[in-house]
């Protein structure tokens, strides 16, 4: 299961805290205006995208390279199902701010969500080597590798029939990335 970093839990990855992101975003000096980054967020996991949208374009005139607001941005168009428009800015962002381990994080999510996952293996592997200590982009970069090696064990099922080792590693594989049933509640 691939994480997320904001707002909102991806399908399939991982959610970084916001306290880790607005840490990361600090560090480069262009940080939101409290009130406009908190409205945005705000806007955004409450469901209101083009609100949120609307208000981040406006900040976003007077402040075009604030990279807190162009992630949010991001964000918001990746909620919408505006794919390309959050390849697009997740790009610039990996481009104007390469520092930036999240833009990464969250092209990956994207590119696994299409199934592309070599591009999300490497945009994973650049969001590690540019923060070697982000457990997000360490546990999305095991679960694309679980992508990758469940299709390459399938393939070798499919070319070689007479194979007993390779379904049963595709079983294994296909088990890590088969999300736990959810606890039953149970009434006292």
């Amino acid at each position: 299961m691939l994480l997320s970093v904001l707002p909102t839990r991806c399908s399939s990855l991982v959610r970084l805290p916001a306290a880790l992101l607005l840490a990361a975003l600090c560090a480069t000096g262009a940080l939101a205006q409290g009130t406009d980054y908190d409205d945005v967020s705000r806007m955004t996991r409450a469901g209101q995208f083009d609100q949120a949208l609307a208000r981040a374009d406006k900040y976003l005139a007077g402040n075009p390279r604030d990279p807190q607001m162009r992630f949010l941005k991001g964000v918001i168009q990746q909620q919408r199902g505006q794919t390309d428009e959050a390849l697009a800015t997740f790009t610039q962002l990996t481009q104007d701010y390469p520092e930036l381990p999240e833009p990464y994080n969250n092209l990956a999510v994207i590119h696994a969500s299409q199934n592309q996952f070599d591009k999300a293996r490497i945009a994973l592997e650049m969001a590690v080597r540019t923060h070697p200590n982000y457990a997000t982009a360490h546990e999305n970069l095991g679960d694309v590798y679980a992508r990758l090696a469940a299709q390459s064990y399938g393939k070798a099922v499919q070319l070689d029939a007479a194979n007993a080792s390779a379904p049963v590693k595709l079983k294994a594989v296909n088990a890590l990335l088969t999300p736990p049933p959810k606890a039953k509640k149970t009434s006292r």
